[in-house]
């Protein structure tokens, strides 16, 4: 398995955790799943944005003490990779069009690796186009989600606007690649203008270690996985029926604000939250992870979950007061009375 921790300047010793990569076969084709952790514990399931695999996606988040403390210390990670994402993923080439995995069949594949592991309800985070995917697992499946974090998360059918912007950057992948204004364009999907630059101040460390990240990614994988994304549908109907616990992270800057926005008024408010982040774009694993640890916090508690040991108060987190609230991130509202965590099922018949 690659490693991309020289990719990224950090200021933390690395601590060691027990990893491994899987490749489990499914209906839809072999799919890529890094397993860190001890995996007697409950499962944390993550799926990525479109281009990103666990390491450009997930990496800011899970390199912060505070959040290792936390997550590591209470789950097994599970980083599924959409397929062909994974490092040093060959290209996948179909027949026809219609044998592109839809986002149905990338949701199914969650099952399958579920089974595979031999899991029952797990926690599940993903990003945007890796969001919508565990979503819609969600609304499927409903009895093998314990709850949902999601960063600037899709779930309605894309506009109409979306939708050709998409179109674009899927002819870009077929004719040229990765190319200069691919890559401008998925960073402009994934971070803020601030982090970006301009003429006048450089684009930061993380933007130029994503950059090189997507140098590695193999064009055409990429292109089926947007080209499923862009095929999806409405799904803001099956959200009423969820009754798992939901945590909606989104930066004020990211252009699926909106979305964001719109699935939280979908979701029971007994059940869910809506936490803002200031000055950031879609992707706040990477951009404002510090922002993610409080709240994260609070929802774990409900499930039983805390810290390993008392460490430092988080630096200030850049959240937006107008867009929570104590009440909302209060051990009653993120559901301290949740029924006991089943994670495992016995696979014997």
């Amino acid at each position: 398995m690659g490693d991309s921790s020289d990719s990224v300047s950090v200021n933390i010793e690395p601590i060691s955790i027990d990893s491994k990569e899987y490749y489990v076969k499914t209906g839809s084709g072999p799919v890529s799943v890094a397993v860190y952790g001890d995996q007697d514990k409950p499962a944390l399931v993550t799926y990525p944005d479109l281009a990103l695999n666990y390491a450009s996606c997930f990496q800011g988040l899970f390199m912060c003490p505070e959040a290792l403390s936390l997550l590591v210390h209470n789950f097994c990670i599970y980083h599924i990779s959409p397929p062909g994402h994974e490092w040093g993923a060959a290209a996948i080439s179909y027949e026809y069009e219609a044998s592109e995995p839809s986002v149905d069949d990338l949701a199914d594949q969650i099952v399958e690796v579920l089974d595979y592991f031999g899991l029952g309800e797990v926690m599940c985070m993903g990003v945007t186009a890796g969001a919508y995917v565990l979503t819609l697992f969600a609304t499927k499946y409903k009895q093998r989600v314990l709850g949902l974090i999601l960063i600037s998360p899709l779930c309605r059918a894309p506009s109409w606007t979306e939708w050709l912007y998409n179109k674009v950057m899927s002819n870009l992948f077929y004719f040229y690649g990765m190319c200069s204004v691919v890559k401008e364009m998925l960073l402009k999907r994934y971070f803020s203008k601030e982090l970006r630059g301009n003429s006048l101040v450089p684009e930061s460390d993380i933007v130029q270690a994503c950059r090189k990240w997507l140098d590695d990614r193999e064009s055409i994988n990429v292109m089926h996985f947007l080209e499923a994304i862009n095929r999806r549908t409405d799904i803001s109907e099956g959200l009423k029926k969820l009754r798992c616990r939901s945590l909606i992270f989104v930066g004020e800057d990211s252009s699926f604000h909106s979305e964001a926005v719109h699935m939280a008024t979908k979701l029971d408010r007994r059940f869910s939250a809506l936490v803002e982040v200031q000055a950031c774009g879609s992707l706040v694993t990477e951009e404002q992870p510090h922002a993610m640890l409080i709240p994260l916090e609070y929802f774990l508690m409900g499930y039983g979950f805390y810290r390993q040991s008392h460490m430092s108060v988080s630096p200030r987190s850049p959240l937006s007061p107008s867009c929570i609230s104590p009440e909302l991130l209060s051990p009653e509202s993120m559901g301290l009375k949740l029924k006991p965590i089943k994670t495992r099922i016995s696979l014997e018949v």
